[in-house]
């Protein structure tokens, strides 16, 4: 009979001699105009994905079915694991990590051959995305293959990591990572095929707007829900610590958001053509190099898979694809210069490029603070560490200009603004913006920067609704119509524009989450004797009574702690240690009471001991913490709203419309 390893093995080689014949075919029906070259190599694509589907689907059966045979089920997964750990452990070690990437990237070229228009880029793009599938196909296929069959298996295996196994989160955030990433590599794909065509107008990033989007709000989410998975398991009460990883993930974030803004300068004024062939060459690489330093063990982190093999291949492809991106780029610089001049500062495309730079400038910073401990230890052996209070300092004060850009450049026209209306609207942003500090100042804010952010916050919130109101009032006073029915309809007709105002809200709402649980946490440790109630930042907290609980593949220790206000019993919080199977790895898991306004966090900081008659508790309130998780779900809103169907091309605007700034 044959075995799981041996038929994953095949499988993964059928793949990876497809994606070779693909982009073969590609090159030759691109190059000889041969379309049933061009047809053979579309389909190919289609049964590439179709064969990385069967690897997947082995590698799932293997883990469900126990499997141990093979090493990867031997080595990161159990008998006792439930159904949902053993599907999600296909991602929790390296080998299944780089099969899930894999297959997603095949998955992404398979659409991308049976939607695609059929144009003179559609060849090429195939053909790149077809190259870098061979990348990871062969990766997974010899370096990092996780269908290596044991001659003598185990009868049970560790499990997966702990962290991983401590919250249904990790059924979705490392999805969502992928799915931004790999999605990223469409429209670096196309800027490529615009190169290789001498066709780099904007035909390219018509065709990929709205995968870049696509890419874009996957990662938007995956850095969200990673921060919420941080919160809830590590115990310390945040959710962002600058951690090597997690930096990396937001550097391609950084640029492809750079590059969404910059698109639409190069659409209307013909402009930054180099820039934005740049900027998208630049994210694609981001995305390799955070690969590469995940998956090498260069970088100490708790959402790193530590040293493995596969750490030299990740770094050849890295330097080879960014060598050859911007060698080609240089090669066709006389096509892709800019032949449109900047005609005033204070313009649409003038804010575009400022908030550019300011995305490049916080890339650059935080790059530079995750490498440069590395470069350190490589060239002199020393160890450093560049923490949170660097990429603060950095960051910060550019997050204010950028807010406040993102607030005046959608009112902006376009090549130059009127003064008057200009100076009108800067006015109502401002008495909105002072109105905000002034009420914040009220409640008790005196930090400057969660002043500023609650400012700026009202500033986005005017510009938001002159935006509105610049669209709708118009409209329904030319057509009699409500109020309401004119928006919903203009809603209907521009959900491009919406779906962008949605998620500029968002940000607004993530902003003030950030600077209000940065500015104003409070973290302690408490001494609770059992039955006696202690008083913290307005609650009382009671510890009831000691537990141990004993499930299927985890054992727990923990308290119940009752939450008191005044007379009235809240909740009662259960934070507890986790421990998995025979792994001797514990895992503090923390109890949190959420509200609008804070959250009440609790995590046990010492050991659960019968003979004791206390137990030591962390006990952190982190006021307007919520707010992020709904910014990011407010985000993910205006993207999937944005990409939805339905959207049509800017129609003659009546002379009695907007103002200027009515177009966002």
């Amino acid at each position: 009979m044959l075995s799981l390893g041996v038929l994953g093995s095949a499988a993964l080689t059928l793949a990876l001699a497809l994606s070779v014949y693909a982009a073969v075919a590609g090159v030759l029906g691109a190059v000889r105009r041969d379309a049933r070259l061009q047809t053979s190599a579309r389909l190919t694509a289609i049964a590439v994905f179709l064969a990385a589907t069967t690897a997947i689907v082995v590698m799932q059966a293997a883990l469900l079915t126990d499997d141990f045979t093979v090493k990867y089920v031997a080595e990161h997964s159990r008998i006792e694991s439930p159904v949902w750990v053993k599907v999600v452990t296909l991602w929790a070690a390296l080998e299944g990590s780089v099969l899930l990437w894999a297959w997603l990237l095949t998955a992404y070229t398979a659409v991308l051959a049976l939607t695609a228009p059929n144009t003179i880029l559609r060849p090429w793009a195939l053909v790149v995305m077809n190259v870098v599938a061979i990348f990871f196909l062969s990766v997974v296929t010899f370096a990092a293959n996780p269908f290596i069959v044991l001659a003598s298996p185990p009868l049970d295996g560790p499990g997966a990591n702990p962290l991983l196994q401590n919250h249904w989160m990790m059924a979705v955030h490392p999805v969502l990572m992928y799915l931004g990433f790999v999605g990223l590599t469409v429209p670096f794909a196309f800027a490529m095929a615009a190169l290789i065509t001498r066709r780099p107008g904007t035909e390219w990033m018509r065709l990929t707007r709205r995968w870049t989007l696509l890419g874009w709000g996957f990662l938007t989410a995956a850095i969200v829900t990673g921060g919420w998975w941080s919160y809830e398991v590590l115990g310390w009460g945040g959710y962002w610590a600058w951690d090597p990883v997690e930096n990396v993930s937001i550097l391609p974030w950084f640029t492809a958001t750079a590059f969404l803004h910059s698109i639409q300068v190069q659409e209307r004024r013909r402009m930054l053509k180099s820039w934005n062939l740049l900027l998208i060459v630049l994210t694609f690489s981001l995305t390799l190099l955070g690969t590469f330093l995940i998956r090498s063990g260069v970088v100490s982190s708790v959402h790193a898979f530590g040293d493995g093999p596969v750490g030299p291949y990740f770094l050849t492809f890295f330097v080879i694809v960014a060598l050859a991106s911007i060698s080609l780029v240089v090669w066709r610089w006389d096509q892709i210069r800019d032949r449109a001049d900047l005609d005033a500062v204070v313009s649409r495309e003038g804010a575009f490029i400022g908030v550019n730079v300011l995305f490049l400038a916080m890339a650059f910073a935080v790059l530079l603070g995750t490498v440069f401990p590395l470069f350190v230890e490589a060239t002199t052996g020393a160890r450093v560490t560049v923490g949170a209070p660097f990429f603060d300092a950095i960051t910060l004060p550019v997050w204010m200009v950028v807010l406040l850009l993102m607030g005046v450049g959608p009112l902006l026209p376009w090549r130059r603004a009127e003064t008057q209306t200009l100076r009108k609207n800067l006015l109502f942003m401002t008495a909105a913006l002072v109105l905000a500090v002034v009420i914040a100042f009220a409640f008790g804010m005196r930090k400057p920067y969660p002043l500023l952010t609650l400012g700026l916050a009202g500033w986005n919130l005017a510009s938001v609704g002159l935006l509105l109101a610049g669209a709708i009032v118009p409209r329904a006073r030319i057509t009699g119509r409500s109020l309401g029915e004119v928006f919903t309809r203009y809603a209907f007709e521009h959900k491009r524009r919406v779906g962008s105002m949605v998620v500029h809200l968002g940000v607004i709402v993530i902003a003030i989450g950030i600077v209000g649980s940065g500015g104003y946490r409070v973290d302690q440790q408490l001494r609770l004797a059992y039955g006696e109630r202690v008083p913290y930042q307005g609650y009382e907290l009671q510890a009831l009574r000691p537990f141990a609980e004993q499930e299927a593949g985890r054992a727990s220790v923990g308290v119940e702690v009752a939450v008191w206000r005044g007379e009235r019993q809240i909740t009662v919080l259960t934070p507890r240690i986790n421990r998995f199977g025979t792994n001797q790895m514990t895992v503090p898991t923390p109890s949190v009471h959420y509200t609008a306004g804070h959250d009440l966090y609790l995590a046990l900081a010492g050991a659960v001991d019968p003979a004791q008659d206390f137990v030591i508790i962390r006990a952190v309130t982190s006021p307007l913490i919520t707010w992020i998780w709904f910014g990011g779900a407010i985000i993910v809103l205006g993207t999937t709203y944005a990409l939805s169907p339905g959207d049509r091309p800017l129609r003659r605007r009546v002379s009695a419309e907007a103002p200027a700034g009515a177009e966002a």
